[in-house]
């Protein structure tokens, strides 16, 4: 059986974006992993004090993590291309068969 097929997909009646809180919550998740990140990047640069240059590149990415992780959380989700399936009534052909006009 293969994949999910086109006809099988429900119709998208609207093309509303994520809900507010949604996009929050989504927001909120990124900001805390980024920061969560950040401690142990410096007990590892603690822990590798002496290979000096692997200390020193664990500090250099601690650094702007907080700067970052603030403008990942303010900005809004890009907006998604879909391919969107919606309803399309089948075109209806008109008879092309002659009638016969009687005139009065």
């Amino acid at each position: 059986m293969s994949g999910p097929d086109k006809r099988d997909a429900p119709v998208l009646i609207t093309a509303a974006e994520p809900s507010y809180d949604d996009q929050h919550a989504a927001r909120k998740r990124k900001y805390m992993i980024m920061m969560g990140l950040r401690f142990p990047f410096l007990v590892l640069a603690g822990i590798f004090y002496h290979t000096w240059w692997l200390a020193v590149l664990l500090i250099v990415l601690s650094i702007p993590l907080p700067w970052v992780a603030v403008l990942i959380a303010n900005d809004r989700p890009p907006r998604k291309r879909e391919d969107v399936h919606r309803y399309q009534p089948q075109p209806r052909a008109i008879e092309r068969v002659e009638h016969r006009v009687i005139d009065g």
